[in-house]
C-alpha cells in the first residue's frame, strides 16, 4: 500500500529552543537523524519511517552512522538531507557574490532595488590595518550622499514619466522602487547587506572551506560564524572546514601563469567600445540538434539515428515538428529536458548591478573576471534624463582615483570601493532550456532594464543560430503575442 509520510520541514530555531526549554526535553534535536535513516535505507528492510524512529532514539549511534557513511565510505549525498536556514547579515555585497556562487542552496536578498540603503557599510579589515580607512571611508560617504541625492532627483522623475500608474496610490512603492534601483548605481560593493540561505549540510562544508581560503578578511570571518552557528546542530555531517591547499593557492598561481603566458604576446587594454553581448559559441547545427534529441525521446531509436533522420527532415518538418513541442506551452511552463543538449556561451561586460542579478541563475557556468575599471561604468538612461550624469560621473571619478591609491597597497581590498555601476567581463554557459527561464525573467517589461537589456541582445544572437530552438522564447509579458504570431489559428 502506498504511503507518504511528512518526515519533517523548516521551524525557526527560536521556535525550537523556545519548545525544548519550556518542555524540559535533553534529547538532541538535529536533523542528523533524517541522514541517517536516509542512509540505511538502501541496506535495512525495516520501513524508512520506522528507521527514522531507531535514529532519533540513538543520536549518537546515528551521529557514528553518518561518519562512517560520509566521511568514511565517501556517500557524502547523505549529508545533503541535513538542511538549514541561516541569517547572514551585515555582509558586504562583495562577499555576497562570494556566497551566491555555491549553486545548490537558495538565497533571498535584502534588495537594492526595492529598499532605500542607509549610509551603512563595511569597512575592510585590511583597510584599516594599512592606514587607508580615512581614504576609504570618505570616498564611500560621497558615493552615499550622492546616491541619496540622485533618488530624490529620480523620485519625481519617474513620477511624471508614469502619471497614469501615479495615479493610483497602490503604485507608490512600485515607481518609488524604479528611482531606488537606478540611484543604487552610485553606491559601494562595500554597502551592507542581508540575506536568508538555505544550505544543506554537504554544501555548508564546502562553503566553510572556500570562504575561509579567500584572501579577503571578512570572507574567513564569516566562514568561522557560520561553522560557529551550525556545529552544534549536525557535528557528524559536517568536518572538512578549513581552507585548503587547492582552494587558496589554485586561483593566485593560476592568475601568475597566466599573466607570464599572456606577457609574451602584446597586451590589448580594453578600449573605449566594445561589445557588452557577444555569442561565442553553439552546438552546431542546433535546430536539427534539438531535433534529434526530441525524436530520441519520442521514438525507440539509437541516437544516431534520429541525427540520421533529423538530418533529412525538410524545413516544414522540421518547424512541425517543434510547433508540436510548444503547441500547448504556458508561461509559466519549463521547456523540455531535450533542449538541454543545446549550448551556447557568451561574453559579456556588465555593472555590478546587472551582474547581482545575472548570477541568480546559478544552473549556468558563470565565470567572472574582476571589476576592471577600464570597462568604464554604465550610466542609467534615468541619471541623464534628470541632468545629473554630469555628477555622476565626477563621483565615479573620486572612486576611481580613491580606488587606485587603495590598490598600490592593496590588490585585494579596492573592489569595495567600485560601485554598482563599475563592469566586469563574464563568460556564461548555459542551455536552450536555461535561455527560455533566463528570458521568461529576464526579457520580460517587469525586469530591470540593465538586465533586461543583455538578455533581450543575448536572445536576439542566440536565435539568428536556432530560430525554432528558440520559437518561444520571450519574456512573460511578449509571451502572448508571440503565441498568436507562432500559432495564428489557434
Amino acid at each position: 500500500m502506498m504511503k507518504v509520510l511528512l518526515a519533517g520541514y523548516n521551524v525557526d530555531y527560536d521556535l525550537i529552543r523556545d519548545l525544548r526549554e519550556k518542555s524540559g526535553l535533553t534529547q538532541d534535536i538535529t536533523p542528523e537523524t533524517i541522514s541517517a535513516a536516509y542512509a540505511r535505507i538502501s541496506r535495512s528492510p525495516k520501513s524508512v519511517d520506522q528507521l527514522r524512529v531507531d535514529a532519533r532514539a540513538e543520536v549518537e549511534k546515528a551521529r557514528r552512522s553518518n561518519r562512517n557513511i560520509v566521511f568514511e565510505m565517501g556517500h557524502s549525498s547523505v549529508a545533503e538531507h541535513a538542511v538549514f536556514n541561516i541569517d547572514v547579515i551585515g555582509v558586504s555585497r562583495l562577499l555576497v557574490e562570494e556566497i551566491e556562487k555555491f549553486r545548490l542552496c537558495s538565497y533571498t536578498e535584502k534588495s537594492q532595488r526595492y529598499v532605500l540603503f542607509d549610509r551603512d557599510f563595511v569597512v575592510p579589515e585590511e583597510i584599516v590595518r594599512a592606514g587607508m580607512e580615512k581614504d576609504f571611508v570618505e570616498t564611500v560617504r560621497m558615493q552615499n550622499d550622492f546616491y541619496h541625492e540622485l533618488y530624490e532627483w529620480l523620485r519625481p522623475w519617474v513620477f511624471e514619466q508614469n502619471r497614469e500608474l501615479a495615479e493610483n496610490p497602490a503604485n507608490r512603492s512600485l515607481l518609488e522602487g524604479w528611482a531606488k534601483e537606478d540611484a543604487r548605481y552610485a553606491i559601494a560593493l562595500a554597502t551592507r547587506t542581508q540575506l536568508g540561505m538555505t544550505i544543506n549540510a554537504r554544501n555548508l562544508e564546502l562553503m566553510l572551506r572556500r570562504l575561509a581560503s579567500l584572501p579577503l578578511a571578512e570572507a574567513r570571518l564569516c566562514s568561522e560564524k557560520l561553522y560557529a552557528a551550525t556545529r552544534d546542530i549536525a557535528p557528524s555531517l559536517i568536518r572538512y572546514t578549513r581552507a585548503t591547499d587547492y582552494d587558496r593557492l589554485t586561483r593566485p598561481r593560476l592568475r601568475t601563469k597566466a599573466e607570464m603566458l599572456l606577457a609574451k604576446r602584446p597586451q590589448e587594454a580594453p578600449s573605449g567600445k566594445f561589445a557588452d553581448v557577444r555569442l561565442v559559441s553553439a552546438t552546431p547545427g542546433a535546430d536539427r540538434q534539438a531535433a534529434a534529441a526530441l525524436l530520441f525521446a519520442s521514438s525507440g531509436l539509437s541516437y544516431g539515428q534520429c541525427q540520421s533522420r533529423s538530418a533529412r527532415l525538410n524545413h516544414r518538418e522540421l518547424k512541425g515538428l517543434f510547433q508540436t513541442v510548444f503547441d500547448n506551452m504556458q508561461p509559466y511552463d519549463a521547456a523540455l529536458r531535450e533542449l538541454e543538449n543545446i549550448d551556447l556561451q557568451f561574453e559579456l561586460v556588465v555593472s555590478a548591478g546587472c551582474f547581482a542579478q545575472l548570477k541568480r541563475h546559478r544552473m549556468a557556468t558563470i565565470i567572472a573576471q574582476d571589476y576592471d575599471p577600464r570597462l568604464g561604468v554604465t550610466v542609467p538612461p534615468s541619471v541623464r534624463a534628470v541632468g545629473r550624469q554630469k555628477k555622476f560621473m565626477t563621483v565615479m571619478e573620486a572612486t576611481q582615483r580613491a580606488h587606485d591609491r587603495i590598490r598600490n597597497k592593496l590588490p585585494s581590498a579596492p573592489p569595495y570601493l567600485l560601485t554598482n555601476a563599475h563592469r566586469r567581463r563574464v563568460l556564461m554557459k548555459f542551455n536552450a532550456r536555461e535561455l527560455y527561464h533566463l528570458s521568461r525573467l529576464r526579457a520580460d517589461a517587469h525586469a530591470q532594464w540593465d538586465i533586461r537589456n543583455l538578455s533581450e541582445k543575448m536572445l536576439r544572437q542566440a536565435r539568428r543560430l536556432m530560430p525554432l530552438t528558440l520559437m518561444m522564447a520571450c519574456g512573460k509579458d511578449g509571451f502572448a503575442a508571440l503565441t498568436q504570431k507562432v500559432f495564428p489559428g489557434a
